[in-house]
């Protein structure tokens, strides 16, 4: 799948190291902004509970 993103990125070598920074940084951002958020509410690790 890397190598398939990779050739398809456009220009030299230089272009497509910063084409490729811009999509990790966004896929980062997508994640940490959008969808954990979305997901930490159905996740049952909120509901601790603990007896002394």
């Amino acid at each position: 799948m890397y190598g398939w993103i990779w050739r398809h990125l456009p220009g030299p070598l230089p272009v497509r190291l910063l084409a490729a920074l811009v999509l990790v940084t966004g896929v980062v951002a997508l994640l940490m902004f959008v969808v954990f958020p979305w997901v930490e509410p159905k996740l049952p690790f909120n509901n601790v509970t603990t007896t002394q």
